[in-house]
C-alpha cells in the first residue's frame, strides 16, 4: 500500500501543477511546516486510505511533511474533538465521514464538540456504497427474499456493524424501517471483525464497506445481495441496488476534509483546490474505483449543503430507530 500511494503521489505532481497554472491561483504562504491530518478511526481502513492518498500527494507537491495521525474512539468523536480544539491555522486537518459529521450528533447524548459550529467543511474526497452481504447458508438471494424471510422470522437474524450509530449500523436500521421488519444488531470494533464473524456464521448479514465485503463476496465466502447506493457500483455492476426494490433507499458512506472553523479562507480555498486536483486525476480515480469508491471533490459551499442534507436524513433514522449512546 505504501509503495502504491507513493507512486500515485508522484504521478499527481504534474496534474497539480497544471491545475494551478490553469486557475491562475495566487500562492498562499501555507504550509511552511508540518501539517497533521487527523483520522478519527483506526489505521488500515478506508478513511485512513483516503487520508494517506491526500497526505502523500500534498507532501510531494509542497515539500512539507503531511503526517496522518490516527485518533480512534467514540465513533470518531475523539479524533474530531482534537481538531475542533486545534489552532485555526491550517496545520491540523480532519478527514471526517458520514458517521462523524452527519450521524454522531444525534446518537451521542454528550457530544464533546459541535459538529456544525466547530468545523469548516473543505471538500468531499469520495463516496462509497456499502454492500449488503449474507452468510451463504442463509436461504435468500434478493432484497425481496430477505425482507420476506425477516417478516416470517422476526428477530431471528443477526446483523453486525462497526459500532452503535456507525453508518453500517444505521443502514441496517433504515432497512428495518423500510421493510417493516426486525432483526438483532451486534456491534463490533472493526469491519474485519464483522467479516470474520459473518463468514464464521456467528452473524447472518451485514451492510458493510465495499472495500472488504466485495472481495469476500467474489471469493464465495459471502453472498452479495445488493449495494446501498442509488446507483449500481462500477466494480459490481451485476449486483442490484436496494433502491431497485425499495425506491429511494440510500445509505452511502462518504469521506471528506475539514478544518477548524475560523481557519483563514485563503487556506480553505487552497485546500479545496488541492483536493479537486488530486481526486480528479485518472491515477487516483482508478485507485478508488478498485475499491468501489467514486471520487467526488466539490467546493466548501457544496460540501456544506451536502452535509446538511445528510444530517436531516440520518436524524430521522436515528429517531425512528431509537439509537442512542451515552
Amino acid at each position: 500500500m505504501r509503495k502504491l500511494l507513493a507512486a500515485v503521489a508522484l504521478a499527481l505532481l504534474a496534474g497539480l501543477a497544471t491545475a494551478a497554472a490553469q486557475t491562475g491561483a495566487q500562492p498562499v504562504a501555507w504550509p511552511t511546516r508540518q501539517v497533521t491530518i487527523v483520522v478519527p478511526f483506526t489505521a488500515g481502513g478506508t478513511t485512513d486510505m483516503f487520508a494517506r492518498i491526500f497526505a502523500n500527494a500534498m507532501q510531494q507537491k509542497t515539500g512539507m511533511p503531511f503526517v496522518v495521525e490516527n485518533r480512534a474512539g467514540a465513533g470518531g468523536n475523539i479524533g474530531s474533538t482534537v481538531v475542533a480544539r486545534a489552532a485555526k491555522d491550517g496545520y491540523t486537518l480532519l478527514v471526517g465521514t458520514v458517521s462523524s459529521h452527519s450521524i454522531n450528533q444525534f446518537v451521542y447524548k454528550n457530544m464533546p464538540h459541535d459538529v456544525e459550529k466547530d468545523f469548516q467543511p473543505v471538500s468531499l474526497f469520495a463516496t462509497l456504497p456499502n454492500l449488503l452481504v449474507v452468510n451463504p447458508k442463509l436461504p435468500v438471494t434478493t432484497v425481496a427474499e430477505l425482507a420476506d424471510y425477516l417478516k416470517k422470522n422476526p428477530d431471528k437474524l443477526v446483523f453486525g456493524s462497526s459500532g452503535v450509530g456507525a453508518s453500517n449500523h444505521l443502514a441496517g436500521e433504515l432497512f428495518k424501517i423500510r421493510t417493516g421488519t426486525t432483526m438483532t444488531h451486534v456491534p463490533y470494533r472493526s469491519s474485519n471483525e464483522i467479516m470474520n464473524n459473518l463468514i464464521g456464521g456467528h452473524i447472518d448479514l451485514a451492510f458493510d464497506n465495499m472495500t472488504l465485503a466485495w472481495p469476500q463476496a467474489k471469493s464465495g465466502s459471502l453472498r452479495a445481495i445488493a449495494v446501498t447506493s442509488l446507483a449500481r457500483s462500477p466494480i459490481a455492476p451485476d449486483v442490484p441496488t436496494i433502491a431497485e426494490t425499495l425506491p429511494g433507499f440510500d445509505a452511502t458512506s462518504w469521506h471528506g476534509l475539514f478544518v477548524p472553523t475560523g481557519t483563514p479562507r485563503p487556506i480553505v480555498d487552497k485546500l479545496a483546490a488541492d483536493v479537486k486536483a488530486i481526486f480528479s486525476t485518472p491515477e487516483v480515480q482508478k485507485m478508488l474505483a478498485e475499491v468501489g469508491a467514486i471520487a467526488a471533490p466539490n467546493t466548501p459551499e457544496e460540501f456544506s449543503a451536502f452535509i446538511a442534507a445528510e444530517r436531516k436524513k440520518w436524524q430521522e433514522v436515528v429517531k425512528a430507530a431509537g439509537v442512542q449512546q451515552p
